[in-house]
């Protein structure tokens, strides 16, 4: 089974990796589509979260149905699905053993944790599963959280918004990248930090867990296309560089199948074509998200007018 100290055996003074020699340490293996099947590595501190959030949900929908209560099926989909599934794809699977090894692996793991996941967790709305199933007390404890100084400030649009916007450029753009290939604790703090920043900036405009100081939909729509060149930008400024992210890290494996010179164009493009995408996905569950909110708001207009008419038909028949 490959696991990452087997790709990274040896270590230099200066942090990276030293170079395999032709007849000395073996080189990695090729990257393949079956390996991210069969590289697995479910004993990580990710992993048994994953598996606590997942069982926690499930409890909480579990209690909702013994009391006779509903929970949208889609929620739960959407949670464990795409959300906490999502997770797991890229840090879980065998992706892990190559993110160190592969800009473009890591650049598939900065989309999935920071722009895919978060909305879909955001959808699942576990705040308002907790809400409706905790305990007096602990309810009180989570709505106060939700409710405080802290949650207002970073979850007000404009603070998450460039929060987004800044963190890559703050990591790619300066030497704190090739710290996090360095260390494996500060590479584990920022895939932890991807599903933060995502978090932060998604649930405000999607999530349907009640947040404070919640934008109108069209001020979050106008939002989502303000992020969008920002991406663009950094994934064409990644692909159309000819400096090497991380140094000389990459080179200094000494793999042989692959270019690192062409593995970060490819991870330019990654990230420039997927932020488009999901900014596009995403501009389309607003309008969803918008146009039932509109017929919500119509029907209950509309049940109000009905219900004036018949109090003005009361009165003139009383006179």
């Amino acid at each position: 089974m490959l696991h990452v100290d087997s790709i990274f055996p040896a270590t230099s003074a200066a942090g990276a990796p030293s170079v395999l020699a032709a007849g000395g340490d073996p080189l990695p293996p090729p990257f393949t589509v079956v390996r991210v099947f069969t590289e697995t590595r479910l004993d990580s501190w990710l992993a048994l979260g994953l598996v606590l959030a997942a069982g926690l949900y499930l409890y909480g929908v579990h209690r909702l149905r013994l009391r006779g209560d509903r929970w949208p099926v889609t929620r739960t989909v959407f949670f464990l699905g795409p959300g906490l599934g999502g997770i797991a794809s890229v840090t879980v699977s065998g992706l892990h053993a190559y993110d160190t090894t592969l800009l473009s692996v890591h650049m598939v793991q900065h989309m999935v944790l920071s722009m895919v996941a978060p909305i879909f967790l955001a959808l699942g709305a576990p705040v308002t599963l907790a809400l409706r199933t905790l305990p007096v007390r602990p309810r009180k404890r989570l709505l106060a959280i939700v409710h405080s100084r802290v949650a207002r400030i970073y979850t007000f649009p404009l603070v998450a918004f460039a929060i987004f916007v800044v963190n890559p450029f703050a990591l790619y753009f300066t030497d704190l990248y090739r710290y996090t290939l360095e260390h494996a604790w500060a590479h584990e703090l920022v895939h932890a930090h991807f599903i933060a920043t995502g978090c932060v900036f998604f649930w405000p405009l999607l999530g349907l867990d009640p947040l404070p100081g919640r934008w109108p939909y069209p001020a979050r729509a106008l939002l989502m296309v303000l992020s969008v060149p920002f991406h663009t930008v950094l994934g064409l400024t990644i692909m159309q560089s000819t400096t090497l992210f991380g140094g000389d890290w990459y080179p200094s494996l000494g793999l042989t199948w692959a270019n690192p010179g062409d593995d970060q164009v490819v991870a330019g493009g990654i990230l420039w074509a997927g932020g488009e995408f999901v900014s596009v996905t995403m501009l389309a569950v607003l309008v969803v998200q918008w146009v039932r909110q509109s017929e919500r708001e119509a029907r209950r207009l509309d049940r109000e007018l009905d219900r004036q008419e018949a109090r003005e038909r009361a009165a003139g028949s009383a006179a």
